[in-house]
């Protein structure tokens, strides 16, 4: 059975940090939006209180290089040293669907800057002292050439381009890869993309392949980077390091619309995405993203828990579990308040409410992860 050791919790809180640009041309900055820009040292310091002495954050490069080539970094040092001062491991997003206004991201120019820029974010942690130090270059890539590159649902507003989009992303994540590691060759790297299961309906047998075609489609970008696929891009099996799956409700569908739910028989458990992941490339996995909205987050929270237990049981590698979003958060399109945390928006006064029931679920999925592994410090903070 494996036992985690790569990062100091087994479940992890993960503060939304999106910056892309939305149809309408607004940015988003979720890191502003939900007060934690204003309260990291206050939110680090509740996510040791519950445990998660591991957290997913963002740095935000289109406030960090609003100038070609100068670095501005004063919207992440006091992040940096708050979580070091809480003792809280971070796993950085260095682009996070956001880039800055002046950059063409189809250009080769693209790749480049980026690379800079993710070397230089390496640097500077290093020299802050920071301990274990964690990136993800790109977040999503495959869902973000989907929604940017043939969607129109954000940046760049592709139609038709994804294919485009997705290598673009990858050679950018390479270029990081290396800048990274050059800067400080300890860091570890975490490719995230959502995890997926497709069917055909019921009454379409026909569309077997073509939903097989679709749920393959879930590794382009880990194959890319890997070399195992398209290796004019660079890819390298090195550049795999930790594999980051995003899980939902919703990832598993039948082609041409509708969700498969728990309930369904042909629900694929999600022990079973793990060990595919695993098999397909030999790497650590993380559960990067997962969590649910309103009164499913509890049966959520328990349901992926045991899965991973179920996982853990197959000596498949899975070295955490990161609750996603861990606050609160207005909606992308609307500003909906998206009751999905653990803690919910600020208040006036800076303060946050605790959702008590999913706090109970964290306790208790600590408790049993660290009895199956009999590691007391995994279970829950007394």
């Amino acid at each position: 059975m494996h036992t985690p050791t790569l990062f100091d919790s087994v479940f992890l809180g993960g503060f939304e940090c999106s910056t892309h640009r939305r149809h309408d041309g607004r940015r988003l900055d979720l890191i502003a939006a939900t007060g934690h820009d204003r309260l990291a040292a206050e939110d680090y310091r509740r996510m040791a209180a519950h445990g998660l002495r591991s957290v997913r954050d963002g740095v935000r490069w289109h406030l960090i290089e609003t100038t070609p080539g100068h670095y501005d970094w004063s919207s992440l040092l006091p992040m940096v040293r708050a979580a070091r001062e809480a003792g809280v491991q971070v796993i950085w997003d260095l682009c996070h669907y956001g880039w800055p206004d002046d950059i063409d991201i189809w250009r080769p120019a693209f790749v480049e800057r980026f690379a800079r820029f993710a070397g230089a974010a390496a640097a500077l942690l290093r020299d802050e002292g920071v301990e274990a130090p964690a990136y993800c270059p790109v977040n999503e890539i495959s869902y973000w050439a989907w929604a940017g590159g043939d969607m129109k649902r954000f940046n760049p507003m592709a139609e038709r381009r994804g294919a485009e989009l997705k290598h673009q992303l990858v050679r950018a994540s390479i270029a990081a890869i290396d800048a990274i590691r050059a800067a400080d060759p300890r860091a570890r790297i975490v490719q995230v993309d959502p995890v997926i299961n497709v069917l055909p309906r019921p009454d379409r047998k026909g569309d077997a392949g073509a939903a097989e075609e679709a749920r393959l489609a879930q590794y382009e970008a880990w194959d890319m980077i890997g070399g195992h696929a398209w290796p004019g891009l660079g890819g390298k099996p090195e550049y795999l390091d930790v594999i980051g799956v995003n899980y939902y409700s919703d990832n598993q569908w039948f082609l041409k619309g509708g969700t498969i739910g728990r309930d369904d028989p042909r629900y694929r458990p999600f022990a079973d995405i793990l060990a595919e992941v695993h098999r397909r490339y030999g790497r650590p996995v993380l559960v990067a993203e997962t969590g649910a909205e309103g009164d499913a987050r509890v049966p959520w929270l328990d349901y992926v828990t045991g899965e991973v237990i179920a996982a853990l049981k197959a000596d498949v590698p899975v070295e955490g579990v990161c609750l996603y979003p861990i606050l609160d958060y207005p909606g992308w399109a609307n500003d909906r308040h998206c009751e999905t945390g653990l803690y919910g928006l600020c208040d006036e006064k800076g303060g946050r409410c605790l959702h008590q029931p999913l706090a109970a679920a964290l306790e208790r999925g600590q408790a049993r992860i660290g009895a199956l592994l009999g590691q007391p410090q995994f279970q829950a903070a007394q």
